[in-house]
């Protein structure tokens, strides 16, 4: 399985980025895709994630702001981030679990500035 993610950039507090991840490969139909980020010099974190069910998940501090879908037919995720902050500086990556195994895309770097 490979994840290639996109839509990262340079936005000032306050505006708004969508990322999207789009999953190929060997995909079983029951699989979860989300998002985390890391930002410089601390560990990466859990932003949110959403199953093929439609289950999702928020990490507390992005609650209310992004919002996580999918397109089960492009096993493709999307990452809709409002009212950025600038700590949410990072770079994001997606991942999938799929079949027991947990993988990773290449992150993006999502910078918010003014």
């Amino acid at each position: 399985v490979q994840l290639q993610a996109s839509g990262g950039g340079l936005v000032q507090p306050g505006g708004s980025l969508r990322l999207s991840c789009a999953a190929s490969g060997i995909i079983s139909s029951v699989n979860i895709m989300g998002w985390s980020r890391q930002a410089p010099g601390k560990q990466r974190d859990f932003v949110a994630f959403m199953s093929s069910g439609g289950s999702t998940n928020y990490a507390n501090s992005v609650k209310g702001r992004f919002t996580i879908s999918r397109d089960n037919a492009k096993n493709t995720v999307y990452l809709q981030m409002n009212n950025l902050k600038p700590e949410d500086t990072a770079v994001y990556y997606c991942n999938m679990g799929n079949n027991g195994v947990n993988y990773w895309g290449k992150g993006t770097q999502v910078t918010v500035s003014s």
